[in-house]
């Protein structure tokens, strides 16, 4: 590959490593075609995108590109995952992926939003739900104590309107038997 096109390469892959919001490195050995061609078409459904790298040009690109933490991973046949919106998706599809096809592809090393992940930290971060899932959750969290503080304060304003009331009938009923008993 001419130089030219190596160069304009590592510009590519270096905009993708500055823009994405979750990076991993994956080992694709023992993986057919039609495997391959089925992950990255569930990849590409969930805003993922895949690419095979050359280890020299994508060290280059991660040195360009300010990332640190994957460099060393850079040895033997290896993807880039990345996605710029949901940064544990790759992570999720990746090992959804590898339970169905015997342990391939092989996760390698992940990098989101700055933090890099090793392969047990990879394992734990593809097990959380997905950001709308975890939004939901915090969203039915608060909106727990917040519905038990209105049903209490509306308790509180229904007792008081009684109690109201009740002064209201004690002193008509005094008004009323006065009135009755000044009459000729």
């Amino acid at each position: 590959m001419p130089t030219a096109e190596k160069a304009a390469v590592v510009q590519d892959l270096t905009d993708i490593l500055k823009r994405s919001k979750g990076i991993y490195l994956t080992d694709f050995t023992g993986l057919d075609v039609p495997s391959f061609t089925r992950l990255r078409r569930r990849l590409s459904e969930g805003a993922v995108s895949c690419r095979v790298v050359k280890n020299r040009l994508a060290f280059l690109a991660a040195k360009e590109a300010g990332v640190e933490g994957l460099n060393e991973m850079f040895r033997g046949p290896t993807g880039l995952v990345f996605t710029e919106d949901d940064p544990v998706a790759p992570a999720r599809l990746l090992s959804e992926f590898a339970k169905e096809t015997q342990g391939r592809p092989r996760l390698k090393v992940g990098l989101v939003e700055g933090r890099t992940y090793l392969e047990d930290e990879l394992e734990a971060l593809a097990l959380l739900p997905s950001r709308e899932v975890l939004l939901g959750q915090v969203a039915t969290g608060v909106q727990g104590p917040l519905s038990g503080l209105v049903f209490c304060l509306q308790g509180v304003l229904r007792n008081f309107v009684v109690v109201l009331q009740a002064i209201a009938e004690k002193k008509k009923e005094a008004g009323g038997g006065e009135a009755a008993s000044d009459a000729p």
